[in-house]
């Protein structure tokens, strides 16, 4: 068995270097581990659910997997991304010499005059080699604490790039419910429309046979017209939906692919969207991918400290260069023809006027600063959570409430619709029960809106959306599952990138 020198185990650890990069400790949470509003902890976690089997609508997944592909402020995340990767292979890089290879011809004639010997002379000079430009010794880390910020800077963008594609797939199914919920509009107020035309015929005919009066017929014009407005709203409503739609997508939906959507009747024929169970506020420390980017943030300002620091101590540079030179070509590979120059260089900080120590303030600011960034994130993620959680219980009694007046107006409309065919009851009556029926179903459709779009948002909110397939439960010993007990977390989501390979992210 070998046993290394002293000297070169001292050599080996001066080369090995040292790390100035202090101790990393995660903040504490600053909210509450509960939400306000009680909620179930088991189940799969939003984070788990993969896009297509939250969304059941085949036609909006196809939507979705459109925009995903195409989408240009996607597509600038994932080049952010990209951007960034090569820029910490870059700092990665200086850990390691530079050598460059040289090969070169000196040709210089002297005239008589100059020279010593009274004639004129040409001499050639010949040399080929190698040399290291300037490789720095990271002695104290200072390299290694650079590389190490730009490498946790490319992964928080890495995460940003998540939290793109969850916010784009969240944008594109509420855009699509947006489009169904106004197609159904327009065909509540078509409906409305046409049995309004009827019955400003009819009391145009009964006026003038002077079994109504001029009120009556005033009253129908004025529905009438208000469902031919509410006609040409939804219309252009509709149009702007689907132009929205296009834009999300990034490039123009397939004939094929609207026929399918159209296809759909309505908000009301939609799949219901299953109900994520929301967890602990601590859970989105894993599942919600901003969150994560704000720490590597803290990590990247937390690895500047340890730069900072290493520029108090010397840095030693070295500069080395050797191949073979000669005055003749044919001999340059002659042997003794060999040069070499070693260079070493040591720099020590000796009066920097306080720059070195503001540096490290400035540093330790930085650190402080992205302490609190990350502090908010969390409160916003818990805000947009408890928010929603919030919604959704009032959307449910809200809607519930909303569709027993829609049944309420019907009977109370059928009811006048029948006292005025018996006589008993003029039609003004059956107008108003027609006018405030047509304001309960187009409410009604309101608010199935953004009870679905408050379950989007919640899904988004929990950190769902950043995959298409759903993450299978986690065994456990018991028999059961992780995501069953409530226990799971969710795996981090992969660095977006469009390169095939990777490069590898461990630690220097």
């Amino acid at each position: 068995m070998r046993h290394v020198k002293p000297a070169s185990a001292l050599l080996l650890s001066l080369l090995s270097g040292c790390s100035l990069i202090p101790a990393y400790h995660r903040p504490a949470l600053p909210v509450t581990n509960q939400y306000p509003v009680t909620t179930s902890t088991s189940g799969q976690p939003a984070a788990d659910i993969g896009w297509e089997q939250f969304f059941k609508d085949p036609a909006l997944q196809k939507l979705i997997a459109l925009s995903l592909a195409n989408n240009r402020d996607l597509r600038v995340s994932v080049l952010d991304v990209e951007e960034a990767q090569a820029q910490y292979r870059v700092d990665r890089a200086s850990l390691f010499p530079t050598i460059e290879g040289n090969a070169y011809q000196d040709v210089t004639r002297t005239p008589a005059n100059l020279s010593s010997s009274g004639n004129a002379v040409t001499a050639h000079e010949y040399s080929l080699g190698a040399q290291a430009v300037s490789w720095e010794l990271d002695l104290f880390g200072k390299i290694r604490s650079k590389a190490e910020s730009a490498r946790q800077t490319y992964l928080s963008d890495a995460q940003t790039a998540v939290s793109a594609r969850i916010a784009l797939v969240a944008e594109v199914a509420s855009e699509y419910y947006a489009w169904q919920a106004d197609r159904e509009s327009l065909q509540i107020a078509q409906e409305t429309a046409a049995s309004a035309q009827k019955s400003l015929h009819l009391t145009a005919l009964e006026l003038s046979h002077g079994t109504t009066t001029a009120m009556d017929v005033a009253q129908a014009q004025s529905t009438y017209d208000t469902a031919k407005a509410d006609i040409a709203q939804y219309q252009r409503q509709v149009a702007q939906d689907l132009d929205q739609l296009v834009l999300l997508a990034g490039a123009p939906i397939p004939r094929t692919l609207l026929k399918q959507m159209e296809d759909t009747d309505g908000l009301a024929a939609e799949p219901a969207l299953p109900r994520v169970p929301a967890g602990l506020p601590s859970d989105l420390l894993t599942r919600r991918p901003d969150i994560r980017a704000a720490e590597h943030l803290l990590l990247a300002a937390n690895a500047n400290i340890g730069a900072a620091r290493a520029a108090f101590f010397p840095s030693i540079s070295l500069t080395a260069s050797g191949g073979v030179a000669s005055n003749s070509l044919s001999s340059l590979f002659d042997g003794g023809q060999g040069s070499w120059m070693f260079e070493p260089q040591i720099t020590v900080p000796i009066f920097t006027a306080g720059a070195n120590i503001a540096n490290l303030d400035i540093a330790k600011i930085e650190k402080r600063i992205e302490i609190a960034n990350y502090e908010k994130a969390i409160q916003s993620a818990f805000h947009d959570v408890s928010d929603a959680l919030t919604a959704r219980q009032t959307y449910d009694d809200q809607v519930s409430a909303q569709t027993d007046l829609v049944a309420a107006d019907s009977r109370y409309y059928q009811l006048a619709d029948m006292r005025f065919k018996a006589g008993i009851d003029n039609y003004l009556n059956v107008l108003v029960a027609q006018d405030s029926l047509l304001s309960a179903r187009l409410t009604l459709v309101s608010l199935k809106l953004v009870q679905q779009q408050n379950e989007i948002t919640l899904y988004k909110a929990l950190g769902g959306g950043w995959q298409a397939q759903s993450t299978p439960p986690v065994p456990t010993a018991a028999g059961t599952s992780a995501n069953a007990a409530g226990k799971a977390t969710s795996p981090a989501p992969k660095p977006v990138s469009a390169s095939s390979k990777p490069i590898p992210l461990t630690a220097n």
